[in-house]
């Protein structure tokens, strides 16, 4: 019976104390981490070699003069399409002029943007302009003839051009920003195609279905193709192969079991 209670008193206080450490726990748990532009840039660099580093969804400002170049670099790795956007915020007064935003690989390659406003004209007395580049997807591999953006660090370079004398040295604020898009498997490169690049192919389908009329241009566009068919398609030459290759496997086994069944028992 005392066994007992002394077990109950036991578990009792061992409950108390799980209780009182639980504030105590909680109170010792890290705090929410701060904002990612806390450690964002505020200067950016005059070369490919002083480019300022900041890390996609970070946004970075600079305060510099009209005619410098500005240059910023950020990672970006294989399935990814970087966004880059910049605000240029200009002074009261100011001429027209015109502004533009270049991306660089790691080679130092310009490479071209799918769409969005690379360069703008700020026209006079404007407050701000806003720019934007949208890379390709980066590929995992790539032809060294190809200028195919590959992962690694990039570089982005803000200047204006066409600036008149008088507006050289005017104070601006400038902010960048870097946002990727996970493509992946969409953009993934196997060297194959699922339909020839032939006008009227998604057309074709639609006409297929019953919606238009077999005899539309559309679905004339879609019949070309070359006599001997696409090499995309299920029949090609690696069939004709490896139905030689099977042919003469199987003829070579049997002549192999056919000589051996012939020199392998003496005859009487």
């Amino acid at each position: 019976m005392r066994a007992k209670l002394l077990l109950r008193a036991a578990s009792a206080g061992l409950l108390l104390l799980g209780v009182a450490a639980v504030p105590a726990v909680a109170d010792s748990s890290p705090s929410a981490s701060p904002s990612d532009d806390s450690d964002a840039p505020t200067s950016a660099g005059t070369s490919f070699r002083t480019a300022a580093e900041v890390d996609q969804g970070q946004r970075a400002t600079a305060g510099a003069s009209t005619g410098d170049y500005l240059y910023w670099s950020f990672p970006a790795d294989a399935g990814q399409r970087p966004t880059v956007k910049a605000k240029v915020k200009l002074p009261g007064s100011h001429a027209s002029a015109t502004w533009q935003i270049d991306v660089y690989d790691g080679l130092r390659r310009r490479q071209a943007c799918q769409y969005g406003a690379q360069t703008r004209t700020a026209a006079q007395d404007a407050g701000a302009v806003e720019l934007s580049c949208t890379l390709r997807t980066v590929r995992a591999w790539s032809e060294p003839w190809a200028d195919d953006p590959l992962p690694g660090t990039y570089y982005i370079r803000l200047t204006t051009v066409g600036l008149t004398a008088a507006d050289l040295g005017l104070p601006v604020t400038t902010e960048v920003r870097v946002d990727s898009k996970d493509i992946g498997g969409a953009a993934a490169v196997d060297g194959a195609l699922s339909e020839p690049l032939v006008p009227g192919v998604a057309v074709k389908s639609e006409a297929e279905s019953g919606d238009e009329e077999s005899d539309s241009p559309a679905a004339v566009l879609s019949s070309i193709e070359p006599d001997d068919g696409w090499a995309s398609g299920w029949w090609s030459d690696r069939w004709v192969w490896t139905g030689v290759g099977g042919v003469l496997a199987a003829l070579a086994g049997i002549g192999g079991y056919a000589l051996t069944r012939g020199t392998g028992r003496p005859r009487p």
